[in-house]
């Protein structure tokens, strides 16, 4: 009986998969992650059932056998750890991506390239950690590099980074990305406030220009060109943004383009989401080296946004069209979130700010710039760590 078979851990973890679609349906953060996570995390802790088990051990005769495991643990292995899933949920992505507000205000791009800095200073962190023998944690390079693009705010790039580079981690780090992503509004607010002053937030930016449909081509060619040039170790993630983003911008496969944007990320996330909250059982989840990961997740996002909003208030002071540094937090990846959140909060400001669209170009900026720093650090984690 699973009543006779409970773990304090495993009514823990089945507490915290109930608050997470608890935050999703009552609050709205995130519903199509958070549900699906945490109606994982549940079934990965059910006793006996071996739900998210990715095999099973059975005794046949003389000899043990193993078999495959439960339905999640199954879609975990097909997806996850082979890296797939990210690439499909990148090219949903990019069907669903308008790039213009990037192309009409470039150098806003500067401002996804600044909120990838907090993946940098906490994979120094998480190395530091390593050095000073705190807690005992013993993170390699390779599991600091994975651990600190949480701060990308990307899930699919953190899991496909980590599952090239920190397999043992996979589980941890996807939850902990996902989980942030979903609780952007929670987490953001307080330090966009904090940095900035009432005036500056209230700052009203001029309309965009338009951008015409032969400069939304020529974009993701120009970009996977790039990419291919300078980093190729980037290109599966850059490759499939880029081809979702081409086949909406085209006008001629718009029967690809709705398949994209709609049936292939829906079923993608679904099984996502139950993989991710597989990872959520008690006894994987409730680690030292897991609550580790999880404070350095948080740090490396809060660095990202604050980061972002300092170079946007740098920017504003030697441009001469203003900018509202609010949109500097958007830089992180979470699309469209962080951009929504940014234009919450200006309106609480200035009832007349409509900071939407100004916010998406580095929103969709910090979503380039993720994949292009998963790249950096998929050429250059093997060559030192060798």
């Amino acid at each position: 009986m699973g009543i006779l078979n409970f773990t304090a851990g495993q009514v823990i973890m089945i507490g915290v998969g109930v608050l997470l679609i608890y935050l999703a349906i009552k609050k709205e953060f995130e519903p199509l992650l958070l549900i699906p996570i945490g109606f994982g995390g549940i079934l990965a802790n059910i006793p006996l059932a071996h739900i998210a088990a990715l095999t099973v051990s059975k005794v046949v005769g003389p000899e043990v056998v193993h078999v495959f495991g439960g339905f999640i643990g199954q879609i975990y292995g097909f997806g996850i750890e082979s890296g797939l899933f990210p690439l499909l949920i990148f090219m949903g992505v990019g069907a669903m991506t308008d790039f213009g507000p990037l192309i009409a205000n470039p150098k806003t791009a500067l401002l996804g390239a600044a909120a990838q800095f907090g993946i940098f200073t906490t994979l120094l962190g998480a190395l530091a950690l390593t050095n000073s023998g705190f807690l005992g944690f013993n993170f390699s390079l390779a599991d600091a590099a994975s651990i600190g693009i949480i701060g990308g705010a990307d899930g699919p790039t953190a899991i496909f980074l980590a599952s090239k580079l920190s397999p043992r981690l996979l589980g941890a780090i996807a939850v902990a990305a996902y989980s942030y992503m979903a609780l952007v509004p929670i987490i953001q607010p307080p330090i966009m406030k904090l940095l900035t002053t009432e005036k500056e937030r209230a700052i009203k930016m001029e309309q965009l220009r338009y951008v015409s449909k032969t400069e939304k081509i020529i974009f993701p060619l120009a970009v996977l060109g790039l990419c291919i040039l300078i980093l190729p170790s980037a290109t599966p993630l850059i490759g499939a943004l880029m081809f979702g983003n081409l086949v909406r911008e085209c006008g001629v496969a718009e029967r690809l383009s709705k398949a994209a944007q709609n049936e292939l990320i829906n079923i993608v996330t679904i099984l996502l989401g139950l993989a991710v909250g597989s990872k959520l059982s008690a006894d994987k989840f409730l680690t030292v080296e897991t609550i580790g990961i999880l404070i350095l997740g948080l740090l490396a996002f809060a660095i990202g946004t604050a980061t972002g909003i300092l170079i946007a208030k740098l920017m504003n002071a030697i441009s001469k069209k203003p900018i509202n540094p609010l949109i500097g937090a958007a830089g992180v990846s979470a699309v469209p979130m962080a951009a929504r959140v940014a234009n919450r909060v200006g309106s609480e400001a200035n009832p007349q700010n409509y900071l939407l669209m100004h916010a998406m170009g580095p929103n969709v900026a910090g979503v380039i710039g993720s994949a292009v720093a998963a790249g950096v650090l998929l050429a250059i984690v093997p060559i030192i760590g060798g």
